[in-house]
């Protein structure tokens, strides 16, 4: 089978790393997280004039319709880069969500402003009491004139400060149905605060929110899956992108750091570590490739089997790439503690390893 990348597949990398290249170093992220929705405004822009925030709309949404290999691609250079621009959950889950499920009239007022990154929109499907079940749905949508009033609390919604709208989940009886409702809406709060990774997340308070029919989307049950399965290809991407840059600052510190008048590359036992690490890399690579390759039920156990591997895998990845570095690999001076906390992240959200495996296990083979 060819892996080689096709002219069109280069070139998206390319613009993607350019991209990373350009506007990215470790005091430069810092001043980026600095931000009080937890990223650079300029660089959301800058990504959509690049075309990389309507890369994976549908053409008829002025996008690329980008494949699965073009998702990954551009989640693992975002990742080397450790890009803190929420394209994952603003574009790939709720903007595509968002696409797939609006009723025309408010599809048409609003994929415009989504595809050049004018606005951006956060799903809000979490609630405390379902321990990462999004089934469990406490938040109430009643009947109104003209509408649905919403009452409940949202918890992690991530990338959800200074977004334009919100994807709600909400009970209608035994239904779960899908609401939009503006930031601005009367008796919504938001309460904002950090994730382990310095990102931006919220909490949603929904008091008596009115919320007009034309905006219900009309989603089948197993669209959210199908949405999450497609971003779970770029979670995997960007830790893979991630592993990749932590293993490559830890070869250079180990060939430059010396003790005993030698290279800390030089020693036997480490370069037995950095093997083992670039194993599992590779490993990893393969899984995503095998995702990136698979298609209907094949490729969402494809996709749930990288899940329960990477998530786990890259944590310890990220401990011996920190261990290699000794005590400055904590430091905020250094990227690879960064790049820990993210890989963190990534393996605990939006379920952990322990549910990828039990759903990889759950379908069939």
């Amino acid at each position: 089978m060819n892996f080689d990348l096709t002219e069109d597949e280069q070139m998206l990398k390319a613009v993607t790393e350019r991209f990373v290249t350009d506007r990215y170093n470790v005091d430069k992220r810092r001043a980026y997280l600095a931000a009080s929705q937890g990223f650079s405004s300029e660089n959301w822009q800058i990504l959509a004039e690049i075309g990389l925030v309507a890369a994976p709309f549908d053409t008829i949404h002025h996008g690329l319709a980008a494949s699965q290999a073009d998702i990954a691609l551009i989640a693992e250079a975002l990742g080397r880069g450790l890009a803190v621009e929420p394209w994952i959950d603003s574009v790939l889950v709720a903007g595509q969500f968002f696409a797939a499920s609006a009723p025309p009239p408010l599809l048409s007022k609003w994929i415009a402003k989504l595809t050049t990154g004018q606005s951006r929109f956060a799903l809000a499907n979490r609630e405390s009491g379902g321990r990462g079940n999004t089934d469990c749905v406490e938040t109430i949508a009643e009947h109104a004139p003209e509408g649905w009033v919403i009452n409940g609390r949202k918890t992690i919604v991530v990338a959800g400060v200074a977004a334009d709208g919100f994807i709600v989940s909400a009970r209608v009886g035994a239904e779960i149905c899908y609401v939009l409702i503006s930031a601005d809406a009367a008796g919504l709060e938001v309460l904002p605060y950090r994730l382990i990774d310095g990102r931006a997340a919220c909490d949603l308070i929904l008091r008596n929110v009115r919320v007009v029919d034309a905006c219900r989307l009309h989603s089948d049950p197993d669209l959210l899956r199908r949405v999450e399965a497609r971003a779970d290809i770029a979670r995997c991407a960007e830790a893979l992108g991630i592993m990749q840059m932590m293993f490559d600052a830890t070869r250079d510190y180990l060939r430059t750091r010396k003790q005993f008048s030698a290279p800390l590359a030089s020693f036997q036992a480490l370069q037995h570590r950095m093997v083992a690490q670039y194993v599992v890399m590779e490993q990893a690579r393969a899984l995503v490739d095998l995702a990136v390759l698979s298609e209907g039920d094949a490729f969402l156990r494809a996709i749930a089997g990288a899940r329960a591997f990477i998530a786990e895998a890259s944590v310890t990845f990220g401990h011996e790439m920190i261990q290699m570095h000794g005590g400055m690999g904590v430091s905020d001076e250094l990227i690879i503690g960064h790049g820990h906390k993210r890989l963190l992240l990534l393996s605990r959200y939006p379920e952990t390893a322990a549910v990828a495996l039990d759903e990889y296990a759950g379908i069939a083979a």
